[in-house]
């Protein structure tokens, strides 16, 4: 394996644990209207995160790949909404918020940095 192949793998399983980490997150969650429809939100587009990225790993084309890194950004800054929303409005802002909002900003840093490479 290439030292490219070994990053996307690892990255792939990255976006996957992120997806992981916020099902487990919602879990804890109160038993509220507002909980709920946030922690949906947020189940939705952090597992879109991991999803789309494994799409974008299996392009068939430069510009197919750069579409789907586009939408794997865009679901992961949505995944980061979510994050700040819930904890800023109380419904969720205990361990591991924190945690998570800079894994998901290194993410997201991340395929920022492979779609500006795509795009040369």
């Amino acid at each position: 394996m290439t030292e490219k192949e070994i990053f996307i793998e690892a990255f792939k399983k990255r976006t996957k644990e992120l997806a992981v980490d916020i099902i487990k997150l919602f879990r804890k969650f109160p038993k509220t209207e507002e909980a709920r429809i946030a922690g949906k939100q947020i189940l939705r587009c952090a597992s879109s995160v991991a999803a789309n990225y494994r799409a974008a790993c299996r392009a068939r084309s430069k510009a197919e790949f750069y579409a789907k890194l586009s939408i794997t950004i865009e679901e992961c800054d949505e995944t980061l909404f979510w994050l700040e929303l819930i904890e800023e409005s109380d419904i969720y802002n205990q361990q591991p918020m924190e945690t998570l909002k800079t894994e998901t900003t290194a993410i997201l840093m991340v395929l920022s940095k492979a779609r500006k490479t795509a795009s040369q």
